[in-house]
């Protein structure tokens, strides 16, 4: 109670019984509650919202807005109300509670109210202010919180989605978003608003916080709205912005990390491999494939994934990093997706470009070094030792022969190796080095291969090491001229009739030595020799008579080669 309350007060008891001083010639105030925060006090010409309790000296009500369940409203200081509620409420916080004592010449005087309030009386109010407001007042906006990036702010004609609370400027609260477990959706500055609100959500960032305090005529002024917004009420809204878009937005690209050489581009057709993270404005996570442990692989530009990734996935680079923000009508729309994209919501994807081909890519073949005066180079059915280095065109290392005591061995167009890096050993001389890119329909294809991933381009860096001259297909070994005219007798070493594999091996070897024929190049020739063998003794008995040794160009009828 403050010293004039007192001094007040102690000349109102002498008055009562201790002696009569005369009568009151001012308002008593005792400010019995004042709230710790105090923004605003009552000044003349401010409108006011108050309730109050009337009551005479004996206790007797004669009056209140409690028992007609609205709060009073009007302005201060221009004659609406008795001279000392006038002079009472002035200097009021908003939440605070006053005792005042009106003498009669400040309240009724001498006629009183017929029926209600005799000729003369004091009257005792009991008072707490609800709202101040003045007609020159503007909205008032405070940033409680704003994101350290914000690269766009919400302008007229934007659709946004909000959380908020929304309060009387006494604190009481009337309405919250948070309670119906969803965001208010609406297009700001549309008319779909308050007013107040239109202009309080405008240079607004995604991820801010904002109070917003909306005094009556910006909001639902005289009418009220419905019973929880009283007439001539300021409102308080503490505002989360969620995210926002605007009807005419397309996709927006940032690109956080680009490789430094990119020599191809994705385009519509292409089939892309990229991992990703999605994310709401807000930055809750609603998708990841990295949680998943698998890329997300598809077509773009054919419709498989929403048009705004089809759209931002244009032009992108192998080992790019790339931020695709989409707008919902790109997106899931109004409906939204599942329980986790909501309608409306603007996504943001976070990706990482693993690779990306064309199902009409051929090999790629980068010569990185040839060696002078090469004359002999690989073809099929050739027989060839390589090294190699395999991994993913994001640096992923797979394979390497080198993890090994000794090179890759292969015949060339046997279907030992993928058709892409069959092909990319083609043509090469011995010493020679090469980086392959192999397509997966040249590769793996979409299954993939065990620790090599479905629809994977693959990377092979190979050396040539040594190069033997292979067979036709079908072909164990060719003659290089014509093969002896008496084949038989001259395989019959002991000219006893038959042929063992012994005589048989031993005669193969001395064609081979003395340069008259080859055997199919393999790092295993005795195994070539027996299956040789095998294949002349046709009915496995272990020998081979004149009768079951037959050439090949005898078998069917092919004059290019002669030969077992």
């Amino acid at each position: 109670m403050s010293l004039g309350s007192l001094v007040f007060l102690v000349s109102l008891l002498g008055a009562l019984g201790l002696g009569d001083p005369g009568p009151l010639e001012d308002v008593v105030i005792d400010r019995y509650y004042i709230p710790k925060i105090c923004l605003r006090e009552v000044q003349m010409g401010d409108f006011i919202r108050y309730h109050y309790n009337g009551t005479f000296k004996d206790g007797k009500k004669f009056d209140s807005s409690y028992d007609r369940g609205a709060t009073v409203a009007g302005v201060v200081g221009v004659g609406r109300l008795i001279t000392g509620m006038d002079r009472g409420l002035q200097g009021m916080c908003v939440n605070e509670r006053r005792h005042l004592i009106v003498p009669p010449h400040l309240g009724y005087g001498s006629i009183g109210v017929a029926g209600l309030i005799p000729p003369d009386a004091t009257l005792y109010f009991d008072v707490i202010m609800l709202d101040i407001w003045n007609k020159n007042d503007k909205l008032q906006i405070t940033t409680l919180s704003k994101p350290e990036r914000c690269n766009r702010t919400v302008e007229n004609s934007d659709f946004v989605r909000y959380h908020y609370n929304g309060t009387l400027l006494d604190g009481t609260p009337f309405d919250s978003s948070y309670s119906k477990e969803s965001t208010y959706d609406t297009y700001v500055g549309t008319g779909w608003l308050i007013k107040g609100m239109d202009q309080g959500l405008l240079g607004m960032c995604a991820g801010e916080k904002r109070s917003i305090v909306i005094p009556p005529f910006l909001a639902y002024g005289e009418k009220g709205y419905g019973t929880v917004i009283p007439p001539q009420a300021s409102l308080v809204f503490s505002v989360l912005l969620v995210d926002f878009h605007n009807p005419k937005d397309g996709v927006f690209l940032e690109h956080l990390e680009v490789p430094a050489s990119c020599r191809r581009k994705a385009m519509t057709g292409d089939f892309v491999r990229y991992h990703y993270n999605g994310t709401l404005m807000d930055g809750t996570l609603f998708d990841s494939s990295y949680s998943r442990n698998h890329t997300y692989d598809t077509y773009i530009g054919k419709g498989y994934i929403i048009p705004g990734m089809d759209q931002g996935l244009q032009g992108v680079c192998v080992g790019e990093r790339r931020r695709v923000v989409v707008p919902p009508h790109l997106a899931y729309g109004e409906n939204g997706a599942g329980d986790k994209i909501p309608g409306s919501a603007v996504l943001i994807f976070d990706v990482h470009i693993i690779d990306f081909h064309n199902p009409a890519d051929p090999v790629e073949i980068e010569t990185v070094h040839r060696p002078e005066g090469c004359n002999v180079t690989t073809r099929n059915r050739d027989f060839v030792r390589y090294h190699y280095n395999c991994s993913l065109l994001d640096g992923t290392k797979l394979f390497s022969s080198h993890d090994y005591e000794a090179p890759q061995e292969v015949t060339l167009g046997a279907n030992k190796v993928i058709e892409g890096l069959n092909s990319g050993l083609l043509d090469m001389c011995v010493g020679e080095r090469r980086v392959l890119i192999v397509p997966p329909h040249l590769g793996h294809g979409e299954s993939g291969a065990r620790g090599v991933p479905g629809s994977a381009v693959l990377r092979f860096e190979v050396e040539l090491v040594s190069l033997e001259e292979g067979v036709p297909e079908g072909y164990l070994f060719v003659w290089h001229g014509e093969p002896p005219a008496s084949l038989y007798e001259e395989m019959d070493l002991n000219k006893d009739g038959e042929i063992p594999a012994g005589e048989f091996s031993a005669f193969i070897k001395s064609q081979v030595a003395e340069g008259k024929g080859r055997l199919m190049p393999s790092s295993d020739p005795e195994k070539v020799i027996a299956d040789m063998f095998r294949n002349q003794d046709r009915n496995q008995d272990g020998k081979i008579t004149a009768e079951e040794l037959k050439l090949k160009s005898d078998e069917d009828q092919e004059k290019i080669h002669e030969e077992l």
